[in-house]
Formats: structure tokens, sequence, C-alpha cells
């Protein structure tokens, strides 16, 4: 599909809100624990979505195979990535964290050769997940070599969290007839009832004592960086489909890296961006769109010099 001037402001507009989830995050865990953040991000969201199915004028679906798929979903795509990247955010920079985070697609690629039959490795992906891998090596660095450092398990988690959010792509297509809100909603539900539970036995919350920029940091997780940012995201995958809407890959960990240098003061190392690059053009060999406009390219000038 050709995406409009609108379709590429809300792809802008996505990208700052994911991109902003480690803006977000980094600042709720400083005085909040990772198990807690993730609770209240949840949470608050799932009200809001409910809020907006039931205005939309849709119902969510009831019955013990509707509540199991939800639970799986939220589990997957919700409750194990977003404690991941919280407790990863312990121990590395909220703009770190995004970019070892967008190595999301390698594992999808990879689920998908595994688990289903109709999407398999090409030598051009083949070549792509190398090239993404020797990025993430260029970012945790030489120092790995002489065992695994507090920032070194950060880091680990973050790459865990993106084959977590993998694992969910692929079981996410189940919920393809169900109205976006009710999806949304339904997963995050279920996300809930998982994680308070979790929060209140592992982490006690009633012992943090967060200043108000903490408190209003959970707010933005889950108003902006979930609520709103999922409904955008359904919106794009009808409007533009899901090739198109993949392109936030790219954007988030420049939105998370500028909010990070910009507000936060983080100063990653050189190392970083050599690695994001590395990251993003085995991102961009996976999809394959780069290549096949060179080939039409030069198919074009091969006619016309002809």
């Amino acid at each position: 599909m050709r995406m409009t001037g609108r379709d590429w402001g809300l792809l802008l507009a996505l990208s700052l809100l994911w991109g902003g989830a480690f803006f977000f995050s980094k600042i709720a865990v400083a005085e909040i624990g990772p198990l807690t953040t993730v609770a209240g991000r949840v949470s608050f969201a799932a009200l809001v979505l409910l809020v907006a199915v039931r205005l939309g004028g849709h119902r969510m679906p009831v019955g013990w195979a509707a509540a199991g798929a939800f639970l799986l979903m939220g589990l997957v795509n919700n409750a194990i990535p977003f404690s991941l990247i919280f407790w990863g955010q312990t121990r590395i920079d909220s703009s770190l964290a995004a970019i070892l985070n967008a190595t999301t697609p390698v594992w999808a690629v990879l689920a998908a050769h595994m688990l289903t039959s109709d999407d398999r490795l090409t030598p051009a992906r083949i070549v792509g997940i190398l090239v993404s891998l020797a990025g993430v090596v260029v970012l945790i660095g030489p120092a790995a070599l002489g065992g695994i450092t507090e920032a070194g398990w950060g880091m680990l988690a973050v790459l865990m969290a993106g084959l977590s959010y993998a694992l969910a792509g692929l079981y996410g297509r189940r919920f393809k007839a169900l109205p976006v809100q009710v999806a949304a909603a339904g997963m995050l539900t279920a996300s809930t009832v998982i994680m308070v539970p979790a929060a209140l036995v592992v982490e006690q919350p009633w012992t943090f004592s967060p200043g108000l920029i903490h408190v209003a940091a959970v707010g933005g997780l889950a108003l902006l960086s979930t609520a709103l940012a999922y409904l955008l995201y359904f919106r794009l995958l009808r409007s533009t489909g899901p090739t198109n809407t993949q392109l936030v890959t790219f954007l988030i960990p420049v939105s998370a890296l500028g909010l990070g240098v910009l507000i936060l003061g983080e100063r990653p190392e050189p190392r970083a961006f050599m690695g994001m690059a590395l990251i993003f053009a085995g991102l961009a060999v996976i999809d394959g769109r780069l290549a096949a406009r060179l080939r039409q390219r030069r198919a074009g000038s091969s006619r016309a010099g002809g």
C-alpha cells in the first residue's frame, strides 16, 4: 500500500509514543520497582481501552477459550517483555535498551521460520540476521569476554524481551477477526490479571516512596505509550498494512535516543551508534524493500538505455 502524508505523520507519532516508553520507564524505575511499573502501565491502559470498547459499541468476548487466549497474549506481548525491559533499564540507559529492542524483527523472522511453514528464511534474510547480530555484538562490547556484567545482564534481558515480542506476533494472528479496541483491551486486561498479583507478592509496592514525577511517568507509559499507541498502531495496520507499519522499528530507537540525550542527559558511547547502524542495515536487508527498489531502478535504467 502507498503511504499518504497522514500515514507518515501517524507513523512518526507512533515512534515518539513507543520511543517515549523507554524514556518514561527509565524515570519510573528509578523509584518504583519494574514489576510495579508494569502493573501500573497495563492496568491504567486497560481501563482506558475498555472505555474505548464501550464507546465504540463493541463487546468483549466471554468464555474460557477467549480468556485463555488473552492471558497467553498478555503474557508474551506485555507481562514478560515489559518486565524484562524495565528490569534491564535499571542497569542500562534507555537509548541502549531501545536500540537492542529493535532486534525484534530478527527474532520474528527466526521464530516464523522455525514455527511456521509459510515464512521461510532466504539467503538475503540470513545475511540481514547476521549483520544485525553483529550490531548486537558491537553493543555488548569486548567486556563480555571477561564475564557478564550488570549492564550485560540488562542488555540480555532486553534482547529476550524482543524474542517474546516476536512470539507474540505469531500468536497474535488469531486476533485478526476482533475489533482492534477489543483485542488490545482484552490483552491488557489479561496482563493486569497477571502483573498486579506478581507486583504485590514480589515487590510489595507500598514500600516504595515515589515522587510525583515517577508517578507521572507511569501515567505517561499507560496513557500515551500504551493505550494511545495501540490505537494508532492498529489504525496504521488497517490503512497501510503490516509491512509499512513495521517501518516504525527504525524510528523508535531514534526517538528514544533523542529523548535520552536531550532530557535524561544520557551520553551513548560511539559503539552504540555503530551497533545501531549495523542493526538497521540488517533490518533493511531483512525487509527487502530497499533492494527491490534498487532492482526496479536498474531495470528501468536498462530499458531506457536499450
